[in-house]
């Protein structure tokens, strides 16, 4: 066995028993959550779904000519996701993440999602909407522009065509291996750069 197919196996095994949590369609958010997601059978092949996953619309971050691009569809209430932005930060220097709204925990998600959407500086929104989330304070979303919500809706049908049932869930491909993989629950800083090759 290869050092780097061992080092696979182990940090595959590493991210199915860590207590990762998600948010789902009932909100519960707990790590089993996240546990079941990961474990669900995808609808589609890894590679197919990152191709997939790429129509999504979202909010781009990070090196934008990096070669090494994760898209990960995120509910603008769900905590896990917070805590999933606050450990990609220091990775961004190297990666490109594209952040996806959907409306998985309830109709004021799309609001939400669609507010930083149609946001003239969607980064800064973005950032300043995941910090009130991370805090615990209260959302308030402005009026829905309707274009942004169409796209709230079109992301949220694609999120269901993936196979996803929990936020935040990741699509990825392995800079080093070029394999294509997906995860859902929330990583650390650390386990994310395993996960994607840096």
């Amino acid at each position: 066995m290869t050092e780097f197919r061992r080092r696979s196996l182990l940090l595959a095994a590493v991210l199915a028993v860590a207590a990762l949590g998600g948010c789902s369609r009932s909100g519960s958010g707990d790590a089993a959550d996240g546990q079941r997601s990961a474990a669900a059978a995808p609808a589609v092949s890894p590679e197919a779904a990152y191709g997939l996953a790429a129509g999504g619309s979202g909010v781009q971050v990070g090196q934008l000519m990096a070669a090494n691009t994760v898209y990960v569809f995120f509910d603008p209430q769900c905590p896990h996701c917070a805590s999933l932005w606050q450990a990609s930060k220091p990775l961004l220097g190297k990666l490109k993440m594209v952040w996806v709204p959907v409306e998985l925990m309830g109709a004021e998600s799309g609001k939400l999602g669609a507010a930083i959407l149609a946001s003239p500086q969607p980064v800064e929104a973005l950032e300043r909407h995941e910090s009130l989330v991370s805090q615990r304070a209260p959302l308030t979303a402005p009026p829905a522009d309707e274009g942004a919500r169409a796209k709230i809706a079109a992301n949220t049908e694609l999120f269901g065509k993936l196979g996803a049932e929990s936020v935040p869930t990741l699509y990825f491909r392995h800079a080093k291996s070029g394999q294509y993989g997906s995860h859902s629950g929330t990583v650390s800083t650390e386990q994310l750069k395993a996960m994607v090759g840096l």
